[in-house]
């Protein structure tokens, strides 16, 4: 896609404005964000269910900027499995490639293969009233593969599975993309599932893409505080701060900064983001805060604390062994290390490198 922008009649902004998105033959892009960022938006796009005002998007060399969606080659798998519930699996995987009218035998071949794949062999004879929500969603799956495309097209196919089925699923459907090698993107709201799945993650922000990287530098180097606080969970802790000589300063909190940092910033005022991990319990001096939540998950702990800073009660959420937990209400010591500190604008919310 390139700058590929959608307005819709009436509105004021762009759902989706100048949209740069490169991807690789054979990479699993997830695109992630809030509600009404744009990325359900940027995948019809590509899908060609929603028109492109401006900008162009190419399917290797083809230009499919105004090209019919039914002539793009590709495959979507929606929210909604929408299986027929009068035909059995088999049916509902090879429907397209009926109404293609293929051979049989090819349709026998394709569906078969495909359910071996999605381990939905014994289920074939089954309707879908006879199956739990991940084999429909499977199904779904089925569907879409047995079509063979250039690219698949999935627009948040786990949400309406509980958590455990969620999990298994997503691990289910990046496997099965690494074993076909097709182009995948990938829709979700969940950054949990954009950053166990995506090679690549794109995060966008009414209608802008923000920061498209791996997961990796996504949660090691956000560009800005949005991203920072949308990625990672629990999410980065955001603290207002004063740059004073050599520090970035909030009552009791100093965060060193370095004389590049201080040379990049537009103003004295920054934002410190603090992973949980960034922050120590000590015996005393540092940062008091008192525990308000403590969630014990075995070998590790987060606590959801209040500190005092010098612009009022602040919440943070800080990371600790689970074998060594504080009780609810009592009051702790933080020191802030140098692991996971990042340093972004206060003027302009972008990231300040050292």
């Amino acid at each position: 896609m390139a700058g590929a922008t959608r307005r819709y009649p009436g509105s004021t902004t762009p759902a989706v404005e100048a949209l740069d998105l490169d991807i690789a033959d054979g990479e699993f892009m997830v695109l992630v964000g809030p509600s009404g960022c744009g990325k359900t938006t940027s995948l019809r796009m590509l899908a060609g269910l929603e028109g492109v005002d401006e900008g162009t998007i190419h399917f290797g060399e083809r230009d499919v900027t105004r090209v019919a969606p039914s002539d793009r080659d590709i495959a979507m798998v929606f929210q909604n499995y929408v299986l027929y519930p009068h035909l059995t699996v088999a049916e509902n995987i090879g429907f397209h490639l009926m109404i293609r009218k293929m051979p049989k035998d090819e349709i026998r071949r394709r569906v078969r293969d495909a359910a071996a794949l999605l381990d939905l062999t014994e289920y074939l004879d089954r309707r879908p009233s006879k199956l739990s929500g991940g084999e429909r969603q499977r199904t779904a799956m089925g569907r879409a593969i047995v079509r063979e495309p250039q690219i698949f097209l999935m627009d948040e196919p786990l949400s309406n599975l509980d958590a455990k089925l969620r999990g298994q699923t997503r691990v289910q459907i990046a496997a099965l993309q690494r074993r076909l090698g097709v182009t995948t993107v990938y829709v979700t709201h969940d950054q949990v599932e954009a950053m166990t799945m995506g090679d690549r993650v794109a995060v966008m922000k009414d209608g802008l893409l923000q920061q498209c990287d791996t997961p990796r530098m996504l949660f090691d180097r956000p560009v800005n505080v949005f991203v920072a606080g949308f990625i990672g969970s629990p999410q980065m802790n955001l603290v207002g701060a004063v740059v004073r000589a050599e520090a970035a300063v909030n009552g009791t909190l100093a965060v060193p900064i370095s004389r590049s940092q201080r040379a990049n910033l537009s103003g004295p005022s920054v934002t410190l983001g603090l992973r949980p991990t960034s922050f120590l319990v000590a015996d005393e001096g540092g940062l008091r805060a008192q525990v308000e939540v403590v969630e014990d998950l075995g070998a590790e702990a987060f606590m959801h604390c209040t500190a005092e800073l010098e612009d009022g009660p602040t919440n943070l959420v800080v990371r600790c062994d689970g074998r060594t937990l504080p009780r609810k209400g009592e009051v702790i010591s933080l020191q802030v290390t140098d692991r996971d500190v990042h340093v972004f604008d206060g003027s302009t919310g972008q990231r300040v490198d050292l």
